[in-house]
């Protein structure tokens, strides 16, 4: 039995792709100044890097990070090559034409693996539009992934349409996988989101596993996974809310 684990998180640091304002460390105690040991301090957001978006991110009252059932974030999931995708925005018909099946987690994979994810500054990418999201919460997926500082596409930053389909869905949302060297098929999926009691959203350090171990490969396992998948769906939620204009939907 043989299994390769892939971490598809990114580095997080100063200097980094990030909405808004950077991330900043801050030394409290160091060894070379006379310390016993090395503390450090981190100011950062709860969208930094690869992080996990719960539905309370555009529900006011939903549920919150910590909330998020743990066997949601761990178990098979499909990996969806949508490279072919020329424009700023994939469709119903790309997820289709990618293979999207009933998978409840699925990671989008476009070619922001390759450009705006490996740039340093906000630049064109690739999101999904409103029918691909309605057609996520049609197929029953409970988390969805892909590979830029959010699933909306540059259009979708006036009014935020997808989130406001996914959120009020209760689906899991996953945002700056790194999926440049993932080929499209079945994994094993572990997202794991600091419990930062009362967000909407956190860092989640996240890999992919394929190999013969790997559940996918092991049908009867498979299945008792989807199954406490299907147990632990978050719940869909009402009375979704916009973020104030100027906000960003990391």
């Amino acid at each position: 039995m043989s299994i390769t684990i892939h971490d598809i998180s990114v580095p997080v640091g100063p200097g980094m792709l990030h909405y808004g304002r950077q991330p900043e460390k801050t030394m409290v105690e160091s060894i070379a100044n006379g310390d016993d040991g090395n503390v450090s301090r981190w100011l950062i957001g709860s969208h930094t890097g690869t992080h996990l978006d719960a539905p309370g991110h555009f529900v006011e009252g939903g549920t919150a990070i910590e909330a998020v059932p743990v066997e949601l974030l761990v178990g098979p999931a499909r990996v969806l090559d949508l490279t072919f995708v020329e424009g700023s925005e994939a469709t119903a018909e790309d997820l289709l034409r990618a293979g999207l099946a009933d998978e409840p987690r699925v990671l989008l994979k476009t070619r922001n693996s390759f450009e705006a994810l490996r740039e340093t500054v906000k630049s064109p990418w690739v999101g999904i539009d409103a029918g691909a999201a309605a057609l996520l919460v049609e197929r029953g997926v409970q988390l969805v992934a892909i590979d830029y500082l959010t699933i909306d596409s540059p259009a979708g930053e006036s009014g935020w349409p997808v989130h406001n389909i996914l959120c009020p869905a209760g689906i899991a949302i996953l945002e700056v996988v790194d999926l440049s060297a993932i080929d499209a098929g079945e994994y094993l999926l572990a997202t794991l989101p600091v419990k930062l009691v009362g967000s909407e959203a956190a860092p989640a350090r996240t890999v992919l596993i394929s190999g013969d171990g790997a559940w996918p490969a092991v049908p009867a396992m498979r299945e008792a996974a989807e199954s406490l998948a299907q147990s632990a769906q978050i719940p869909g939620e009402n009375s979704p809310k916009a973020p104030s204009r100027g906000v960003a939907a990391g």
